[in-house]
């Protein structure tokens, strides 16, 4: 199983899904191996350590619109997002291919991060931990995506890493400021090849991609990183590969609204629609 980014409202709606397909009888937390991009790798923690309907319960709580959550890390602001959107345009624009993007992507992030006194991230792995039903890594597999800030180069975390699940968790969802693990400064796995990084379920029998942002990619087609590109390429390697995005009408709660907290009760109410409504087709592929 592949979850891919989406920001807050994408992992509402990833959270939706699972409990939508588990409640009309398709349990697909039990996937051999399960990928989490940015919010896609909260989800699969999450579900790792806590039943689909009790997170769907959690998820569907309104949120309280006081002024205290209107900024900071756990709440940004819709300009914030736009500004991060453009600024990512801008160096795409400027990179000869995906390493060199990343590469720029990386050196922009350490330059913001020297600039910063350093006690977000204090407060950023405070935030991630409260969202996890579990603080150690679970027996099933998991790899958890970032990309080392330094580099450039694509790193995968898993529980044999030696690095703790909550970092781990943390620096995949660092899409700005860089996050430190060890010596080492890490950023948002989306960066790695896009936000669903199929790619890293070649070799399985069967591969089901649920993709917040609907394989949408800034990218430039001919750098291959787009998740059309990498099903292809699962399905050339025997994979048989089954994809889930969000509806059209549910398509506004995504892209530059994704941090708007008070659309995750809806975002999550659209997955667990559409989780129930694909169970059916989807129970032969996954059995």
């Amino acid at each position: 199983m592949v979850l891919g980014g989406g920001g807050s409202t994408g992992n509402a709606w990833l959270i939706g899904v699972i409990a939508g397909l588990f409640e009309a009888g398709l349990d697909v937390t039990t996937a051999d191996l399960t990928i989490g991009t940015s919010a896609g790798s909260t989800a699969a923690v999450q579900v790792s350590g806590a039943s689909p309907t009790e997170l769907l319960a959690a998820t569907l709580v309104p949120v309280p619109q006081t002024r205290s959550n209107a900024g900071g890390p756990d709440r940004p602001r819709v300009r914030p997002v736009v500004d991060h959107m453009e600024r990512m345009r801008k160096i795409i624009v400027s990179a000869s291919d995906a390493a060199d993007m990343r590469r720029k992507v990386g050196a922009s992030a350490l330059e913001m991060g020297s600039a910063s006194d350093g006690s977000w991230q204090a407060q950023w792995r405070t935030v991630v931990a409260s969202r996890l039903p579990i603080q150690q890594w679970p027996e099933r597999r998991i790899l958890i995506t970032a990309v080392d800030a330094g580099s450039g180069e694509s790193v995968v975390f898993d529980r044999h890493s030696g690095v703790d699940l909550v970092d781990a968790v943390a620096a995949s969802c660092s899409s700005g400021l860089p996050y430190r693990i060890g010596d080492g400064y890490y950023i948002d796995g989306g960066y790695r090849s896009n936000a669903e990084n199929a790619d890293l379920a070649a070799g399985s029998g069967r591969v089901l991609v649920l993709a917040p942002f609907g394989g949408r990619s800034l990218h430039p087609k001919e750098w291959g990183t787009d998740l059309a590109t990498q099903v292809d390429q699962l399905r050339a390697g025997g994979s048989r590969v089954e994809t889930i995005f969000p509806t059209s009408e549910s398509g506004h709660m995504f892209g530059t609204n994704a941090m708007d907290l008070s659309l995750r009760p809806p975002a999550a109410r659209a997955g667990y629609v559409q989780g129930k409504d694909v169970a059916r087709e989807l129970a032969d592929f996954w059995h």
